[in-house]
């Protein structure tokens, strides 16, 4: 942003700002105490798993099983090392994503405009803030324009107040809200010591929410515990009635209830929010919420605002319509006289300090065509902020010897309105207004008064105008974004376009962007008017919503959450606030939007590119398909691992105690890693988004889902015991036996975590999803197995003996039959399909 400061503001020195700094410190507030390592140690140990792992462990060591009793307590060591991993990813992923989202603050420091993190503000540092802005600290208004603040987070009252450098409270107050115009402010007070800092409260705070998936899993996790919990006491029960040995049935019991608990499921999740947001955050996409990106993959409508998200933002001044000789000039004839009024008056009724891409255009052309610029010789002493519907403003300037400016612009309709003009010439007007604005112009109106005395109208409406033509930019649409609009239309996602221009640029600008169904316009106005039944057909028909109000934004995005939609809400200024609110997923653009979009927003875009959403929706719907695939995983091999611990103890087979707890803490050290680091990272699969969105209200697991997770497992079982009765007729003893069923589980774990990278596409399709971690832990896995089976000293630890060439092969055979068939069914829905 470029600011025309005045000369007289220096700022302070590197000098000064740094003694400032060690005599009065930095603009924090007094905040929570932050997790440390300790904290995060003590968390991790108050997990279920780490809780049962220590009762083993001790159980072990009163009967003298050291050795046992020494791998469990480095069992503890891996899985509290592995849950501190995960913890560390994401609270440093958070961490980095908070950081990014402190809002920057622009002082003048050396006499020159930069932008420091807000921290960073010292006592005596001169600050800029302007429409849409936060305040963020006390001091004394030194210069302004049109300016009002609101200041209910510390008054309560809602409305906004008008300060100038001569104004009786010329103050400003950190956590206060700029609604219209600029002021310069001399810092007095920062952190704790402003008024907000002084009363406890923090803008910044954000009350975290828990999502829909958080909450299912929680049940689910919680509802696995409970039956954990029983399974454990039946198992015990059923021991100590057969054997009458207290420690064995503890721990049987003890290895069931470990096999039962899914812990892994909430550590994933956790890990793919946060790693999700900071892997966005590279891509300039900023989360603030990382459960937000749960509903990123259910979007079914994006509302956009058209200036700056459609078009380029550049407000490139093509042509001025001078009413006096009711012509039209283009912009190599903008030096010709009889534009001259039609521009000085353009200009003064642009905010001297200019901010808004128009009128900064506005300013330099007057720099361009006028002999003499004149604008150091008047000074702004009344003003009428932008407002009505359709909106003006309207600025009054005086000079030395007291003579006048009074100067309006704004949406044509509203210019005309108060202009002497009689009805025909209105019609005129309007139809060379139409004309622009089918070709995609944006159009503002010029009007001047004459006024005397200081008895001004209470409002800018009640003056008598004289017309004195159009001001026409061209902001074109943004290169490439009929691909944008077509991949997002292509993912099954509606586009709304919700703006202030009025109906034939905005409609004109939306067919050359690709945006589809734009025949039909509706007004802010109109839809104040509906009926509840009669809004909400009209929000699901039209596309394009023009003139466009806070209110009328409003009633929009509730309209369409009330019909069932996901709704993702574009927006960079202070009215798109209660909208950006009210949507599921509000979207501000990081280097034109106002502090208070993006502090309304869950999701800020910081190049401004619409494209960015389409990947942080892909990303929202690859996170979710890979926190399914994890969780159905889990469920899959949890599914055997209970089952060969349960079974052949209730059954009374030959060797009930085919697993211990050294090896099922063995399946869980290789099943953590597994869902994940190795599921979080894997790519996205080529028809994501090429499918409809999912349903907010679906379960992160619906029964067809849970019975093929279940059906999974249950092949797996009855393979992994076939093995156990295989080895048992074969005459092997318990070693022989529980190292066939161990192997064979290990094998099928590892097939099922490929086969089940995608549950459409097949296996070999999804190698070529390059996703390094998942061949790395399946050598892992295995070079530790191997090292069980034939390293002796290992073996006896395990309590397994070594296979053979034939009953290694077929271990590999039955666990392969038991998981591959999966690749059968797969071939026959996409078969079916296609």
């Amino acid at each position: 942003m470029k600011y025309n400061i005045p000369d007289y503001l220096k700022g302070l020195s590197d000098n000064e700002v740094d003694f400032s700094k060690k005599q009065y410190g930095l603009n924090k507030l007094e905040t929570v105490r932050k997790n440390g390592v300790l904290d995060m140690l003590i968390d991790i140990l108050k997990e279920p798993m780490l809780i049962l792992l220590f009762a083993i462990s001790i159980i072990y060591v009163i009967v003298g099983d050291y050795g046992e009793a020494l791998f469990m307590f480095v069992a503890i060591i891996a899985v509290s090392a592995i849950s501190f991993y995960q913890d560390n990813r994401s609270k440093k992923a958070l961490e980095a994503l908070e950081k990014l989202n402190e809002p920057l603050s622009t002082v003048i420091r050396n006499s020159t405009v930069e932008e420091i993190p807000t921290h960073e503000i010292v006592v005596g540092d001169l600050c800029i803030t302007e429409e849409g802005k936060v305040v963020n600290a006390d001091g004394e208004i030194i210069h302004s324009n049109d300016f009002s603040v609101n200041e209910a987070s510390l008054t309560g009252e809602s409305y906004s107040v008008f300060k100038s450098v001569g104004s009786d409270d010329n103050k400003v107050y950190s956590g206060t809200i700029a609604v219209s115009g600029l002021a310069v402010f001399k810092v007095e007070k920062i952190g704790k010591e402003t008024r907000i800092g002084q009363i406890g409260t923090s803008i910044n705070e954000i009350k975290t929410e828990t999502s829909p998936l958080q909450i299912q899993i929680r049940k689910f996790v919680k509802a696995m515990a409970v039956i954990g919990f029983l399974i454990f006491l039946l198992v015990c029960l059923v021991n100590y009635v057969r054997t009458q040995n207290l420690v064995e049935s503890l721990l049987s019991g003890l290895t069931l209830a470990m096999s039962v608990l899914p812990e892994e499921i909430p550590v994933a999740f956790t890990t793919f929010m946060a790693l999700g947001a900071w892997k966005l955050m590279r891509d300039g996409i900023i989360i603030k919420r990382s459960s937000i990106v749960e509903t990123l993959g259910s979007t079914t409508v994006i509302c956009t605002d058209k200036t700056g998200t459609i078009t380029e933002n550049t407000m490139q001044l093509k042509y001025l319509y001078d009413y006096s000789s009711d012509k039209t000039f283009n912009e190599s004839h903008f030096n010709d006289e009889t534009l001259s009024t039609l521009i000085d008056y353009a200009m003064w009724s642009s905010e001297p300090v200019p901010f808004d891409p128009m009128e900064q255009t506005l300013h330099r052309v007057y720099e361009e065509t006028q002999q003499r610029d004149e604008r150091i010789l008047w000074q702004l002493f009344h003003e009428y902020p932008l407002e009505g519907k359709p909106p003006m403003m309207t600025h009054l300037f005086e000079n030395g010897h007291k003579e006048r400016i009074v100067a309006a612009k704004g949406a044509p309709e509203a210019i005309i309105q108060v202009s002497v003009l009689s009805e025909k010439e209105k019609e005129k007007v309007r139809q060379i207004i139409r004309n622009f604005g089918e070709q995609g112009f944006r159009v503002l109106g010029v009007a001047k008064s004459h006024f005397e005395g200081d008895n001004f109208p209470e409002k800018q409406q009640d003056f008598r105008f004289d017309f004195l033509g159009l001001v026409v930019f061209f902001d074109p649409p943004k290169r490439g974004i009929q691909e944008v609009f077509q991949h997002i239309y292509d993912a099954g996602i509606k586009v709304k376009v919700i703006t202030g221009d009025n109906s034939d640029t905005t409609q004109s600008i939306a067919a050359q962007a690709g945006i589809v169904n734009t025949v039909d316009a509706i007004e802010g106005k109109a839809i104040m008017n509906y009926s509840e039944d009669q809004l909400l057909e009209e929000v699901e028909k039209k596309v394009l919503f023009t003139r466009m109000f806070p209110d009328a934004k409003l009633t929009v995005i509730n309209a369409l959450k009330k019909k069932g939609e996901v709704v993702a809400m574009l927006g960079d200024g202070v009215n798109d606030g209660p909208a950006l609110k009210a949507a599921h997923i509000g979207v501000a653009m990081g280097s034109k939007g106002t502090e208070i979009a993006k502090a309304a927003a869950s999701l800020v875009i910081t190049n401004d590119d619409l494209d960015k959403l389409i990947t942080a929706i892909a990303a929202g719907r690859r996170i979710y398909s890979n926190i399914k695939k994890a969780i159905q995983y889990i469920i899959s091999i949890h599914i055997p691992i209970i089952l060969t611990v349960s079974l052949p103890l209730f059954l009374g087979w030959i060797f009930p105690h085919i697993f211990t707890p050294v090896h099922v803490i063995f399946l869980e050290l290789i099943m953590g890693p597994t869902c994940s680091l190795v599921y979080e990272n894997e790519p996205m699969e080529k028809n994501t988004m090429q499918q409809s969105p999912r349903k907010m209200t679906e379960t992160f697991l619906n029964w067809k889902e849970l019975t093929i997770s279940i059906v999974q497992g249950l092949f797996i079982t009855a393979g992994v015991l076939f093995a156990y009765q295989w080895s048992v007729i074969q005459g092997g003893n318990e070693e022989k036996t529980r190292a066939m069923v161990f192997t064979t589980l290990i094998f099928a774990n590892i097939l099922l975590s490929f086969t089940n990278r995608s549950f459409y596409y097949s296996m070999f399709d999804s190698f070529k999803n390059r996703n390094i971690l998942f061949p790395a832990i399946s050598s892992l896995t295995l070079i530790l197995l191997f090292a069980i089976l034939y390293i002796p000293a290992v073996s006896v630890f395990f309590k397994v003996t070594n296979l053979g060439l034939t009953e290694l092969s077929l271990a590999v055979l039955i666990s392969a039959v038991s998981v591959l068939w999966f690749e059968a069914y797969k071939w026959m829905k996409r078969r079916k399909k296609n």
